[in-house]
């Protein structure tokens, strides 16, 4: 059965720190309770003010293009729209046994979508007009552009936000599915806007042997690759991430940039070069997708390791029991317990339920940070007393509704 029960030592704990009660998830995400940090809502702002300029110089190609029609335009951009929140729900569903805060994921995306999107634009442009086309011809110098000029311009720009994560955020990577899960955030923002630009030119191309190009490059971009941006990019998160947990790092970032670089690079390349050149590329990208999946895998294995190693000495002060620290090894007993919360207390025991797990997956966390000597001992004490208090608080809510409640199979 899932069920927190309350009292001893625990219970007093929790009446520590009243802020808890109002905002218990700021406690959880380490930040201070209230909305999300200004320099977060800042790059929010800034991030879609881009996107929002990207899509003006887009609706210029399409009057520009299709003799002062909008219409390539107002196709072009909900087809670019369409997977993003079935790609967004994917990646999101990677990231359920330790969640990243909804601000950071949401400033990623933003980024991605105005930032990265419109400088990488504006300097693929002009490095395609006044240097590769100019010094080797159109063909030569688009193919150029594209294979080695565009990787390095657009995973820099995409990786930006993982190093100002890194710099202002260091405590949210805790291992490289954290950085794969900002990557992909960056990544889908990214292609999202560079196919509305994609599919306008589709539409104002005359079709090539009566099939139209927009079928064709919607069908490539928007449902056979459409995580192709997210996997390059996650090579920088991987890097990233294994900086943020070591202190001797940084070449990890460097070596994860040219990672990325190096697979959009190879993957734009191959994709000049007829079938042959396509089916080399999606391999690659498949090959990619296991690989990342494997890692993804193995680091929820990991995380339940550390659950498992450092919890059970918090038995003793009544913080958490031996069928609780079950529940909390696996995803589905911990869906299990929400919906029980649910059901016997409403959406208050349900977030109680929720607070109570995220918040012993973070003190879990806490302890592998200490001990890997990335927080010291005043940091550790108050980020392993804040995180008890709030597990002890969700304790105090979901057990008001316990002796009434029926008991769940476990």
């Amino acid at each position: 059965m899932y069920v927190i029960s309350g009292g001893g030592p625990v219970r007093s704990l929790a009446m520590n720190n009243p802020e808890l009660w109002a905002d218990p998830r700021a406690v959880i995400e380490g930040r201070p309770p209230g909305r999300p940090g200004t320099g977060i809502v800042i790059g929010v702002v800034v991030g879609l003010g881009c996107a929002l300029l990207a899509l003006g110089v887009d609706l210029l190609e399409s009057l520009g293009s299709s003799r002062h029609s909008v219409a390539p335009f107002l196709i072009a951009l909900p087809l670019a729209l369409l997977p993003v929140p079935f790609l967004i729900a994917v990646v999101l569903l990677l990231d359920r046994l330790e969640p990243e805060p909804r601000g950071n994921l949401v400033f990623a995306f933003a980024w991605g979508a105005g930032i990265a999107a419109l400088l990488a634009a504006v300097i693929n442009t002009v490095g395609l007009v006044f240097i590769t086309q100019p010094e080797l011809g159109k063909t030569t110098g688009e193919y150029v552009s594209a294979t080695f000029g565009a990787p390095v311009v657009e995973e820099s720009l995409k990786g930006g936000v993982l190093f100002w994560l890194l710099w202002r955020r260091r405590q949210e990577f805790d291992g490289p599915t954290d950085g794969i899960i900002y990557a992909a955030m960056v990544g889908l923002g990214f292609a999202m806007m560079e196919n509305v630009g994609y599919y306008i030119s589709a539409l104002v191309r005359p079709s090539v042997g009566g099939v139209s190009l927009l079928g064709v490059t919607f069908v490539f971009r928007g449902i056979l690759a459409p995580l192709a941006h997210p996997m390059f990019t996650s090579m920088t998160g991987i890097g990233v991430a294994y900086a943020a947990m070591h202190r001797r790092g940084g070449w990890a970032v460097v070596l994860g940039l040219l990672g990325a670089m190096t697979l959009h690079g190879l993957w734009n390349g191959l994709t000049a070069f007829g079938l042959a050149g396509l089916v080399l590329a999606y391999g690659l990208l498949g090959c990619v997708l296991v690989a990342l999946i494997a890692v993804v895998v193995a680091d929820r294995r990991r995380v339940v390791r550390l659950i498992r190693r450092y919890l059970p000495a918090y038995q003793a002060s009544g913080l958490i029991t031996e069928t609780e620290l079950r529940m909390l090894c696996t995803l589905r007993e911990r869906r299990a317990a929400r919906v029980w919360a649910r059901r016997v207390g409403g959406p208050t025991a349900a977030r109680a339920m929720t607070n109570y797990q995220l918040a012993a997956t973070e003190l879990a966390l806490v302890h592998q940070r200490a001990e890997l000597g990335m927080a010291g001992a005043d940091q550790f004490g108050q980020r392993r007393q804040a995180l008890a208090e709030v597990m002890a608080s969700a304790r105090n809510v979901v057990s008001r509704y316990y002796p009434g409640a029926a008991r769940p199979m476990a």
